[in-house]
């Protein structure tokens, strides 16, 4: 079965070790924050340091592992449609719009809808790592190291599938930030499948 997150949202559930989880951009350009915690011990959390150190890159697709602060695989990456995702910046939150957008209304971004739906699973807001953003694209200049984030290049229907190592409590969002999603906001998809 498939459910959908509504568009500047999120959700949390438990992803048993074995399980696939298959994360779906349903209509293109979407972003979505991804977090995993040890369903039986909230202090393993996903590590974009451990896991960038032991890839040796930035760029996770296909046959990467996500590891945990104990360098523990959480996730491996098992079928990616994009190949292009980050893994280095934060979850947009209200500070995040003060920051970037000024203009705007503020939101409570991504970091608020991760800290409300883990909440029930005992995780706090102080506990919330760098997520692993699903289709997002940070590309990083090689001569200045400076960041940009520009429009997903993800389609509508493209996906990454990740297996769990472990049992999980995941947290995931359809992100809310404007530059982050080429401008616009839209619902993601997610389907468990079974070990």
């Amino acid at each position: 079965m498939t459910t959908t997150i509504p568009e500047r949202s999120g959700t949390a559930f438990r992803l048993a070790k074995g399980e696939t989880l298959v994360v779906i951009d349903q209509k293109g350009e979407q972003v979505a924050d991804l977090l995993a915690f040890n369903a039986d011990d909230l202090d393993e959390v996903i590590s974009s340091g451990r896991t960038l150190d032991y890839a040796e890159t930035i760029r996770l697709t296909t046959g990467h592992a996500l590891y945990s602060n104990r360098s523990r695989v959480m996730l491996e990456i098992v079928a990616d449609t994009v190949g292009t995702h980050d893994f280095l910046l934060t979850p947009c939150s209200y500070d995040t719009f003060h920051h970037f957008y000024p203009d705007l209304p503020p939101h409570r971004g991504c970091f608020g809808n991760l800290a409300a739906a883990l909440e029930p699973y005992g995780v706090v807001p102080d506990r919330i790592p760098v997520a692993f953003n699903c289709f997002m694209n940070v590309p990083v200049d090689g001569a200045t190291g400076k960041l940009s984030v520009l429009p997903p290049i993800s389609k509508a229907g493209d996906s990454i599938t990740f297996r769990a190592g472990m049992d999980l409590v995941i947290g995931l969002t359809a992100c809310s930030a404007p530059a982050s999603n080429g401008g616009s906001f839209k619902p993601i998809e997610y389907r468990i499948e079974p070990a």
